[in-house]
């Protein structure tokens, strides 16, 4: 008997994993209102960018744990079956249908605050959740 391996053919499924991977390595899925915050800051990146939700999380500029030096790349490699993740993941799929609120009040960028990146350093974060800080 051969086994073959069926693919998934529709790539729209793999979107919402993707994006969720990176919510929770950059949240670690610390509370839902922190992985609720930076969800409503990819989308209104993506608004104000004109760009797709997964376009924004592919931006390593914007993400840091995609850097491969970052403490929280490993945490890319999150497997589905994490309770954290699953959490991650409904609330991308809120953001993706339009049903999140936006609870980061516009904010376009985002940094933990253990680090302070140039770019904000002439900004005033306008809301904080967890260890995030959020700009417009």
């Amino acid at each position: 008997m051969q086994l073959t391996l069926i693919k998934n053919t529709e790539p729209a499924r793999a979107v919402p994993y993707k994006i969720a991977r990176v919510v929770y390595a950059e949240t670690r899925a610390a509370s839902l209102g922190v992985v609720e915050a930076l969800c409503a800051m990819i989308a209104n990146h993506a608004a104000a960018t004109g760009r797709e939700p997964i376009d924004v999380v592919a931006d390593a500029d914007v993400f840091g744990a995609l850097r491969p030096e970052s403490d929280n790349h490993a945490l890319l490699n999150v497997t589905p079956n994490v309770r954290g993740f699953d959490m991650c993941l409904r609330v991308v799929q809120k953001m993706l249908n339009g049903n999140l609120p936006d609870v980061c009040h516009g904010a376009t960028r985002f940094h933990h605050s253990d680090d302070l990146p140039q770019w904000a350093v002439a900004r005033g974060y306008i809301c904080e959740a967890g260890d995030l800080l959020f700009y417009l």
